[in-house]
């Protein structure tokens, strides 16, 4: 008799077991998104509170705050020292090499090292020494964060504050998150006044994620929301009057 040559297909899946096909379909769609809280604000601007770290976070210009240089030796744990891993050592070196002290209000951009964070640009912002550290100096930040991103022309911002990751529990994260966010959206507001008044260019900003842990998130969504609640209250009974007498 002669010997059929046909063989019986099974598909592939009918040879991986259960668990393997859930790995399977779990690896090919990627794993869960990060828990984000977004929140409308004035402008069209998106401010959202977002479980994810500076080296993760896909972002036109992220921004993270910055002690001033302690000689004896800056601390970097969890996020910070691993951001400053993924960048090769350049934070730590920019320090110790006294070429980005921190002082409250300096400011430090650059491009990060290819295959290193997905940001296509950082910005340091120096707060000074942590015994002086107060929510003014966040404030501070947040003015800073907003016209750097206008002048830069970038659509989206992220921002980790970084403290605690450099050993800094002098202020309440949520409390910090919503005093940068409160002056950022001020700031930002002004911007947009004087774009509307051809004073400047006109830049368009989408969105400003604060980047959180998961222990501070909650504190954080609740304080953020409560500051972008105020910043809208403010910017409407803010003066229309234009800044200059003169006539375009």
């Amino acid at each position: 008799m002669k010997r059929s040559n046909n063989r019986r297909l099974f598909p592939c899946s009918a040879l991986i077991p259960a668990f393997g096909l859930i790995a399977l379909f779990t690896s090919l769609s990627g794993a869960a998104a990060p828990e984000e809280k977004a929140i409308d604000a004035p402008h069209g601007v998106r401010v959202s509170v977002k479980m994810i770290g500076p080296v993760t976070q896909v972002t036109d210009l992220q921004i993270i705050c910055v002690l001033k240089h302690e000689p004896a030796g800056d601390k970097y744990i969890e996020a910070m020292k691993g951001l400053d891993d993924k960048l090769g050592g350049l934070l730590s070196r920019l320090r110790d090499r006294g070429e980005f002290a921190g002082e409250a209000g300096e400011t430090f951009l650059f491009t990060p090292p290819a295959n290193s964070i997905p940001a296509k640009r950082m910005l340091l912002i120096g707060v000074g020494e942590e015994n002086a550290l107060t929510l003014d100096r966040l404030r501070l930040v947040g003015r800073i964060a907003a016209r750097e991103a206008v002048r830069l022309n970038v659509e989206h911002v992220g921002f980790a504050p970084a403290l605690r990751d450099q050993g800094s529990n002098r202020i309440d994260v949520g409390e910090g998150d919503a005093a940068v966010t409160g002056q950022f959206l001020l700031a930002y507001d002004t911007e947009k006044r004087l774009q509307a008044q051809s004073l400047s260019p006109k830049v368009e900003l989408k969105d400003f994620t604060i980047e959180a842990g998961p222990k501070f998130f909650e504190g954080a969504v609740a304080k953020v929301t409560a500051a972008v609640a105020a910043a809208a209250a403010e910017i409407k009974q803010r003066s229309d009057t234009p800044y200059s007498e003169v006539s375009h």
